[in-house]
């Protein structure tokens, strides 16, 4: 093998070495089934990679050739066995798909069972015929890479919106697997140029596989975490609501009265909560409301409760001594950060601009024998005759204070 063929294999082991790395650090951060799962298909297959392309036998000339060739006929089976099933799960499995189940159920099947075969073949046959057990391997490889794009196009149109990125690394796979075959098989006539384009379409394939593994991997997880998520929580928000939010401010009030003190409740009121509602539906609205969630408790700080009592209805409430006086200084602190601007994402990266109209109200209660309910009640009417005045015209509003006015007969 000449240097610039083995700078060319040394880098694509160093890139992959480098993808398997942060896979296992991947693995160790989460802990989770699928990130091992992407862990092995990522190793096994840059294993089988670095295999055929013949460095290992170029940087130790003493290794036997039967060695190598049983490891070539023992890993690539297994790693096309791997991958089909892996790509069934990563693709939903018999739940999605009994197509795309069988497919790669079966294949993965007819992979494990080739490599036994290969694996007998190759410790048996003479080495001059170990030409034949290269040309089965290559064989099996290339059938792998018709299994992975039929499955791959078949999730592109039943829906799946990472399939499509999975055929792009089906097109590197074929790329991968032709060039690596080709120097197993010491083709004569390929030049430099044939390996660059093998060693890359190498690391890039991998690196898309581990990329389309971990997307999937992750938002399996939010749906799972989504799934056990405590009944009486807001998914978009993560705050109490209902009866597990009365529960927390009824706690706040019992534990305030017995240290003597006094509770100030607030009443955040988001008004124009679905102004986008047509342009970027529901998916725009839990945006608007996690947002404003974050900056309500960054304004407020975490020792008070901060729960939703419905979706355009915050309440807070803080626990404070007899001797401190309560100003507006909190409603003016929750307003500003409240009424900033944000952009609003929809769907095909379309973002709008929105900015929330806020109506902020407290009131300072004693704790002891009072409603948690009446009291929230009472505060939310508050935010909501605040938001009418300021939503009607300016004429309208006057006359409204010119009616109010005593009237001298």
């Amino acid at each position: 093998m000449e240097m610039a063929e083995s700078t060319v294999w040394a880098i694509m082991t160093g890139g992959l070495l480098s993808l398997v790395l942060l896979t296992a650090a991947e693995t160790l951060v989460t802990r989770s089934m699928g990130a091992l799962r992407s862990l092995l298909v990522v190793a096994t297959i840059s294993s089988v990679s670095v295999l055929l392309s013949g460095l290992p036998e170029a940087l130790f000339p003493a290794l036997p050739r039967r060695l190598g060739t049983e490891l070539g006929a023992a890993l690539s089976p297994l790693a096309s066995a791997l991958g089909l099933r892996f790509l069934g799960i990563w693709t939903g499995g018999a739940r999605e798909d009994r197509i795309i189940h069988g497919i790669t159920a079966w294949g993965s099947l007819a992979m494990l069972i080739s490599a036994l075969v290969l694996v007998v073949l190759a410790t048996l046959v003479a080495p001059a015929a170990f030409a034949r057990v290269l040309m089965l391997i290559a064989a099996l490889n290339w059938l792998t890479v018709v299994l992975t794009l039929v499955v791959s196009v078949r999730a592109t149109v039943l829906g799946d919106p990472l399939a499509r990125w999975m055929v792009l690394a089906c097109v590197l796979l074929a790329g991968m697997v032709t060039g690596l075959n080709l120097r197993a098989l010491k083709v004569e006539g390929v030049g430099l140029g044939a390996w660059i384009v093998t060693a890359a379409c190498t690391v890039v394939f991998v690196l898309i596989v581990m990329a389309l593994i971990i997307v999937r991997n992750r938002a399996n997880r939010r749906l799972a975490r989504l799934a056990r998520l405590e009944t009486g929580v807001d998914p978009a928000t993560g705050l109490p609501m209902g009866s597990k939010l009365l529960s927390e401010v009824d706690h706040v009030f019992w534990r305030t009265g017995r240290l003597r003190g006094k509770c100030v409740v607030v009443c955040a009121y988001l008004r124009n909560l679905y102004a986008l509602g047509d342009a970027l539906g529901r998916a725009g609205e839990n945006q608007i409301l996690a947002a404003t969630a974050a900056r309500i408790r960054r304004a407020v700080g975490f020792r008070c409760v901060v729960g939703l009592y419905h979706p355009r209805c915050f309440v807070i409430v803080f626990s404070v001594d007899r001797k401190r006086v309560v100003d507006d200084s909190i409603t003016h602190r929750i307003r500003a950060l409240v009424t900033t601007p944000m952009a609003v994402q929809g769907s095909h990266d379309r973002r709008q601009q929105f900015v929330p109209e806020v109506e902020v109200s407290l009131l300072t209660v004693q704790p002891d024998h009072v409603d948690p309910q009446a009291v929230i009640n009472e505060v939310e009417h508050m935010a909501m005759d605040q938001s009418q005045s300021q939503a009607q015209p300016l004429s309208q509003r006057q006359s409204l204070s010119g009616d109010d006015a005593d009237t001298v007969w």
